[in-house]
């Protein structure tokens, strides 16, 4: 891992509407090359939205600045980031009656005969396959071999490997961990699976509202049969317990609570079913 900037990132706020709060409050974040980084946070801290931004897929202020290996992500894009989210596998095109080898030269899988043939063996696919009859962790490991078979150096992962079993999920992670020390490439990882993890992160961050309660700090894995550190797990549980304290802290000061709700008035949409509701 050198000391080379691969995301660098400052000043960054974003909203979805005007009239919203913001997803992310005047962030910054400074990712080594050949780093993993892991980001941890309850749904709806802002991990999602930041990995588009990386990903030039949002539009941010000219106030902020945005850097993939010291070029702007929306003027100067760099060519070798790849972003792979769920949305995906629920694309119509995607499901529909192909098959899997068709699919994969339709995206040029034919240049990258080398590394398509690797990631087919590790994420265990079947050219045969057709994408309408296949499982959702079936279509997420075409999903990936497509994503992963060019030579990508900045690698976005919000979520994907949600669907895959441990097995096929333990082979890929080994894959990237050699992605990132032979080839120096750099991964930018959100998940809220952490079985297995110990040992993948270079670094870990803590997301909360918009902003960063830890910035990314070199992760230390705990010691095969020993006790040297606390496993990722419990420091993800921690933290998300943190989360969830800290928020129903301001929901006493006056933020929207969530939950059930202590009055007795009904929803508008409570009062027009029970109008109709016939099965009583």
């Amino acid at each position: 891992m050198t000391s080379e900037l691969a995301i660098d990132v400052s000043n960054l706020s974003f909203a979805h509407r005007k009239d919203v709060e913001q997803s992310l409050v005047n962030l910054a974040l400074k990712l080594p090359t050949g780093s993993r980084t892991l980001l941890i946070g309850a749904n709806g801290a802002g991990k999602s939205t930041l990995l588009q931004i990386l990903a030039g897929k949002r539009l941010t202020p000219e106030e902020s600045k945005v850097l993939i290996k010291g070029a702007d992500v929306f003027r100067k894009p760099h060519p070798g980031v790849t972003f792979l989210g769920t949305e995906w596998a629920m694309n119509p095109v995607v499901r529909g009656d192909i098959q899997v080898s068709n699919f994969l030269d339709s995206v040029g899988g034919y240049r990258y005969k080398e590394r398509r043939d690797k990631l087919l063996d590790i994420l265990d696919v079947d050219l045969d396959w057709r994408m309408h009859e296949i499982s959702d962790g079936e279509r997420r490991r075409v999903q990936l071999v497509m994503g992963l078979m060019s030579t990508w150096d900045i690698l976005l992962l919000d979520e994907v490997t949600v669907d895959l079993d441990v097995l096929v999920r333990d082979d890929l992670l080994t894959f990237l961990m050699g992605e990132s020390e032979t080839r120096g490439a750099t991964i930018l990882y959100a998940t809220h699976i952490f079985d297995g993890l110990n040992n993948f992160p270079t670094h870990v961050a803590h997301m909360r509202f918009g902003e960063f309660v830890q910035t990314p700090q070199r992760w230390v894995p705990p010691l095969p049969g020993g006790r040297a550190g606390p496993h990722l797990h419990e420091v993800a549980l921690q933290w998300l317990k943190d989360d969830r304290d800290y928020r129903r802290g301001l929901e006493k000061k006056g933020r929207k609570v969530r939950g059930a709700r202590k009055d007795d008035v009904p929803t508008d949409s409570e009062t027009f079913y029970r109008k109709y509701d016939y099965n009583h």
